[in-house]
C-alpha cells in the first residue's frame, strides 16, 4: 500500500475569477467564461497534446489550491442544502476534502502552440485563478455520461429567474470595461449573479446587504431581492 503520494502540477489556469466569493458552485454555468491553462515548462510539449485538439471538452483535474491548508472534516454543510443540514464530506463536492482535489469538465475552445509555451483555451471552468492542474483528460461522451444517473439531494442546476439590472454609471462602465478586456462582459455578469454567490444562511432573508465580487480586474457591486438583481458600480479593482 502506498502510504504518501508526490504529484505535482502541470499546469495553471489563468481565469477572470480573482477569489473564491462569485465562483459558481460547479462546472458549465456560466459559459461565457473563458480561461487560458498554461501547461507547465517540464510539461509544455507539442507531442503531449497531440490528438486533444480532436475533443470538443476535457477534464480538468486540479487541486483546491485556496483550501490546503485549512484541513477537512468528515461532515459538510452543503450549500445546497441551505447551509444548516450535515453531509458526509465525501457525499458533497465540498473543497474541503481529505485530499483537496477537485474535477471539472470545461468546453475545450482551442490549442495554441507558441514559441514561448503551450495554451488551451476553455470555457465553462469554476476555477480560481492560478489554480494549479495537476492532469488533463479527454471527455469522452460514450463513458461519462451516464444516462440514467441519479442524485436525489442535487437533481438539477440552481439558477435564480431574476433580472439583472444595472444602474446608469454601472451600465455605462460595464460597455468600457467590456471593449476593453475584450470579453462578453454583461453576460459573465449575469450567468455569475444568477448562480447566487451568496452565503447559504444568507439567501432565505430579507437581504438589503451590498455584496462584491472580483471579476478580471474589476470589483462589481449589486444588490438583490425577490424581485431583481442590481449591479449598482463596477470599478477597477484596488
Amino acid at each position: 500500500m502506498i502510504a504518501e503520494l508526490n504529484v505535482k502540477p502541470i499546469a495553471i489556469i489563468h481565469s477572470g475569477f480573482k477569489e473564491k466569493f462569485g465562483i459558481p458552485r460547479q462546472p458549465g454555468l456560466a459559459t461565457s467564461m473563458t480561461a487560458t491553462i498554461e501547461l507547465l515548462s517540464e510539461f509544455a510539449s507539442a507531442e503531449a497534446v497531440k490528438g486533444l485538439e480532436t475533443c470538443s471538452h476535457i477534464w480538468l483535474v486540479f487541486v483546491f489550491s485556496a483550501c490546503v491548508d485549512k484541513g477537512w472534516s468528515p461532515s459538510v454543510r452543503p450549500p445546497r442544502l441551505g447551509g444548516n443540514q450535515k453531509l458526509g464530506v465525501l457525499a458533497s463536492r465540498s473543497p474541503f476534502r481529505p485530499n483537496p482535489i477537485g474535477l471539472s469538465p470545461v468546453k475545450l475552445e482551442a490549442i495554441r502552440i507558441e514559441s514561448n509555451g503551450i495554451y488551451l483555451d476553455v470555457s465553462g471552468a469554476d476555477l480560481l485563478d492560478q489554480t494549479p492542474i495537476l492532469d488533463i483528460k479527454p471527455y469522452l461522451p460514450y463513458s461519462d455520461i451516464i444516462e440514467d444517473a441519479s442524485f436525489e439531494l442535487a437533481t438539477k442546476a440552481e439558477s435564480l429567474d431574476l433580472e439583472v439590472r444595472f444602474h446608469p454609471e454601472a451600465e455605462a462602465a460595464l460597455h468600457t470595461h467590456a471593449t476593453r478586456l475584450n470579453v462578453p462582459l454583461e453576460t459573465q455578469i449575469e450567468e455569475i449573479l444568477r448562480c447566487d454567490p451568496r452565503p447559504a444562511y444568507h439567501k432565505n432573508k430579507q437581504d438589503e446587504r451590498i455584496y462584491g465580487i472580483r471579476l478580471h480586474d474589476l470589483n462589481i457591486r449589486w444588490t438583490i431581492n425577490s424581485e431583481y438583481i442590481q449591479v449598482s458600480e463596477i470599478i477597477l479593482d484596488s
